[in-house]
């Protein structure tokens, strides 16, 4: 059995991709990507982007990998009465439920994701839209 997942190559396209895109809306980020076991393959701290970022990024990342959704989605369906309320204590403290995660597809399958931090959640969420879209 044959398990598809990211590659470097494909890190190094969808960082070179959001990073133009973050540098388009003024905001430096943090721009992790991990395979799809939910290991780090790359990141970037682009020049400016909060020290923070970085684990929120690689964690967001984690997270859209994790679960196979993205992250923006997570949050909305983990607010107090929602059916994923509480997630945010899983998984050693490393779920994060804010946009700009997002699971990484191929043919129809997980292969990894991208979790970008460092702006507004809409900054963070267009940044990773554009990294997704890169592939």
């Amino acid at each position: 059995m044959t398990i598809s997942t990211l590659t470097l190559a494909d890190a190094r396209t969808i960082i070179d991709a959001a990073e133009a895109k973050a540098s388009e809306v003024g905001q430096p980020m943090n721009i992790a990507v991990v395979d799809v076991g939910g290991n780090v393959i790359s990141h970037a701290r682009m020049d400016g982007a909060w020290l923070g970022g970085i684990d929120i990024s690689i964690n967001k990342a984690f997270t859209a990998r994790a679960f196979d959704i993205e992250t923006k989605e997570l949050g909305e369906n983990s607010q107090p009465g929602q059916q994923y309320y509480g997630i945010v204590a899983s998984n050693r403290n490393r779920i994060m439920i804010f946009a700009g995660g997002i699971p990484i597809t191929r043919g129809g399958e997980v292969v990894g994701a991208l979790g970008v931090s460092g702006g507004t959640g809409e900054q963070d969420q267009s940044v990773a839209e554009a990294g997704v879209n890169a592939l």
